[in-house]
């Protein structure tokens, strides 16, 4: 027997819908609809504390769309998660009230910690080929989590530190100067450090990673000119590549990053510090590589669904 589920991840900087097919019985999960538009939620909420009237209007404008697909494909449950910017915002209540109107279910707006399960989850269930144990990063726009585990989490912490967050904090010119490269660099360090602190990195044996940052490098370190999903899933990338083209992204403008047709437009300005935090979980842990997972919080919470 199949559910026909509906994941809808609502992070700092995308909004995105998975609707899926579940089969009760073995957990089994196929798509029928992967959806993704950047909607940057998250925009200056790192300085004012609010989400701006601007973001509020491109995200339920997107609600509004995805309403639409879910009575086209017919998903009897739905669950709407909403992460970072949101749990920051103290005007969240405008936002849950605008999404209940559009969609028909309140946004559940989880903790750092459920974020990370739903990650792990969504990531390493089915995961083959891999040496256990993971560590799970999702490096977001407000937020990174970092979860360790097996077949279940034993140890996760989410701190703040995302490509967009970051971005709006350190990066003044375009491109970043030594200076400011350097003090985003200080401030991943630091929270990859209060991560350790609960979660311990050296324990890992795989580092898996998820999210646009870490995909969308992938797709320009493969040298793809049109985003192919299927050869980005379980490509690995060493440690010494993302430096690499760190260090050529970071000396690009805004206009020379966006010739990359893989990186999307809404993703060009904060794609530098999305990698970098990247490239200072590698360096924190000693993994030679990070091995890049298509699967994630979506996943996770597609799967949670069915097993209420």
């Amino acid at each position: 027997m199949t559910t026909r589920v509906a994941a809808i991840d609502c992070g700092t900087n995308s909004l995105r819908l998975l609707v899926a097919d579940v089969d009760t019985g073995t957990g089994a999960l196929v798509d029928l609809h992967r959806q993704m538009e950047i909607v940057r939620l998250g925009e200056g909420v790192d300085r004012t504390g609010r989400l701006s009237d601007e973001a509020l209007a491109r995200t339920f404008a997107v609600c509004d769309r995805y309403a639409e697909t879910l009575r086209d494909l017919g998903a009897e449950h739905v669950r709407f998660v909403a992460t970072s910017a949101s749990r920051d915002a103290e005007n969240r209540a405008d936002f849950v009230s605008g999404v209940l109107a559009r969609i028909g279910v309140e946004p559940e707006v989880v903790s750092g910690d459920e974020e990370a399960r739903l990650s792990f989850t969504g990531a390493t269930r089915g995961l083959t080929g891999a040496e256990p144990p993971y560590l799970v990063i999702d490096i977001g726009g407000g937020s990174t989590e970092f979860v360790l585990g097996t077949t279940e989490p034993v140890a996760a912490r989410s701190v703040d530190v995302g490509c967009v967050r970051l971005t709006e904090r350190h990066f003044r010119s375009d491109p970043p100067s030594r200076d400011q490269i350097d003090a985003l660099v200080a401030d991943a360090d630091a929270a990859i450090s209060r991560a350790a602190e609960v979660v311990p990195l050296a324990d890992a044996r795989t580092l898996v990673g998820l999210a646009g940052s870490v995909t969308t490098l992938t797709a320009v370190a493969l040298g793809q000119t049109e985003y192919d999903a299927s050869e980005i899933h379980g490509a690995r990338l060493s440690a010494t590549t993302v430096a690499e083209w760190s260090d050529r992204l970071l000396a690009m403008t805004h206009d020379e990053r966006s010739r990359f047709s893989v990186i999307h437009p809404g993703r060009v300005d904060v794609l530098n510090a999305g990698v970098l935090v990247l490239r200072r979980i590698l360096a924190a842990t000693g993994l030679p590589e990070v091995l890049v997972s298509e699967h994630d919080i979506l996943d996770g919470i597609a799967f949670s669904i069915a097993e209420r």
